[in-house]
């Protein structure tokens, strides 16, 4: 199993695109993403310069692979501990408490380039970004309504 650093960029995932925020530095978040066998690496996140930019790492498989691909990550982030704790469709967010409290956590998007016919051999890929900051911090409440 290989070690990846995540550098702890400020990205977070919006569907279907990566949007930018400022973001304090925060410390790096290890997250060991495993070599498997039908992914490869793409550094270029499948042409996708935003990500690139973000230090983002990405691997590419099949459009028919990739829910065989998540399932494999998912199974392999569970037995280190990271819980998946949201997502969408195409976004799973996962989150692992910190022994000093609070969370960290990070995202793995599937996306396909949408300028190409789906196919189950055409290109898919994953990125997998952390997410800034405590995951599980509580929220601040909403301000109450002004008196009238």
């Amino acid at each position: 199993m290989k070690t990846l650093t995540l550098a702890a960029a400020a990205v977070l995932f919006a569907s279907p695109v990566l949007a930018q925020t400022a973001a304090p530095a925060a410390p790096q978040l290890n997250v060991e993403i495993p070599e498997l066998e039908r992914v490869t690496a793409d550094p270029t996140c499948g042409g996708k310069t935003a990500l690139v930019e973000q230090r983002v790492f990405c691997v590419t498989t099949t459009q028919a692979g990739i829910g065989a691909v998540v399932d494999a990550y998912s199974a392999a982030f569970s037995t280190q501990g990271w819980l998946p704790a949201g997502g969408s469709e195409n976004l799973i967010i996962y989150v692992k408490r910190k022994p000093e409290g609070g969370c960290d956590g990070f995202q793995m998007l599937a996306f396909a380039d949408d300028t190409r016919v789906a196919a189950p051999a055409a290109p898919a890929w994953l990125a997998f970004a952390p997410i800034p900051g405590d995951v599980c911090a509580a929220q601040p409440a909403a301000p109450a309504a002004p008196a009238q």
